[in-house]
């Protein structure tokens, strides 16, 4: 019993079909490898990995720019057993997902950030990469002469920063493969304008990137508000007696009750997918029974 569901981040998303051809292509990426017989693990990194070579997506190369321009991004993995490993506002590195399965496997930690995270991704071999792509910049340079003309504020308020476009989307991979091993890997560039040195709620295990005896959790949207709320641990907590999509669903109305906004994927130990967002959008797809969904 093989299946993955990925998503590629909520919220107010302006490339709607260029979501859904990503959130399709990581998908058919991750299940090609859990058809090959490989690991939960395995597919779900890959799939990570082809959203954050492609532009469209808020990680990797094309990932939102801190208020002083840099590309500090986030990026987990996770298995069932609890074993985990992350990095947290690292530059300059094409693909932070691979880096986070490395502390993972190479290391006897679990987050790794900023400076030191870049040295140890040298150590392991990743070259110096440049993920800044010229629409960030335009983004950027174009969000701050609207913050100086006075545009009002929304989720920094104390920092002066807003968005209102696919600036704060993470994306995410959740799979079971063929040993019933269920794994979860999760990568972002954080929110346009981000002070710098931020840590969104991807790399802080519980809050956005979550997986147990229970099953995987995944959450998208405001990392703030994800942390507060640890809102992909609650949603595993839901799954003790429920079924991952009334889990789901549960923890959609709870977070909306407390003003977090963003999206849920899921998968509870019975393989069964779930979904659920309460912003505006999301992109997701999924593979169960050899059947595709994309949304």
């Amino acid at each position: 019993m093989i299946r993955i569901i990925v998503h590629g981040g909520a919220g107010r998303i302006t490339d709607q079909e260029g979501h859904r051809t990503g959130v399709r292509r990581a998908v058919r990426v991750g299940h090609a490898i859990l058809q090959d017989g490989d690991s939960a693990l395995d597919a779900v990194v890959k799939a990570v990995v082809t959203m954050e070579d492609d532009p469209t997506f808020n990680c990797g190369t094309g990932s939102a720019l801190s208020l002083d321009g840099r590309a500090e991004m986030d990026a987990a993995v996770m298995l069932d057993d609890r074993s985990c490993g992350a990095v947290a506002a690292i530059e300059r590195v094409k693909n932070p997902v691979l880096v986070a399965r490395q502390v993972m496997e190479q290391t006897d930690h679990v987050l790794l950030v900023g400076p030191e995270a870049v040295k140890f991704a040298r150590w392991m071999g990743f070259e110096s990469y440049d993920p800044i792509t010229e629409h960030r910049k335009k983004q950027r340079a174009e969000l701050i002469q609207r913050l100086k003309s006075g545009h009002k504020l929304r989720y920094f308020d104390k920092l002066a920063s807003f968005i209102d476009k696919d600036n704060g989307d993470t994306v995410g991979a959740i799979a079971m493969d063929r040993r019933g091993r269920i794994a979860v890997a999760a990568s972002t560039g954080g929110i346009l304008l981000h002070l710098p040195g931020r840590v969104g709620d991807t790399p802080v295990f519980g809050t956005g990137t979550y997986a147990d005896e229970r099953g995987g959790v995944l959450a998208t949207g405001h990392g703030e508000e994800i942390i507060k709320l640890m809102w992909a641990f609650r949603t595993a907590d839901f799954m003790e007696k429920l079924p991952a999509q009334m889990a789901v669903d549960r923890a959609i109305q709870q977070a909306s009750q407390y003003g977090c906004t963003g999206g849920l994927i899921a998968m509870d130990r019975k393989g069964n997918v779930a979904y659920g967002f309460n912003s505006q959008s999301m992109s997701y797809a999924y593979v169960v029974n050899e059947q595709l969904v994309v949304f």
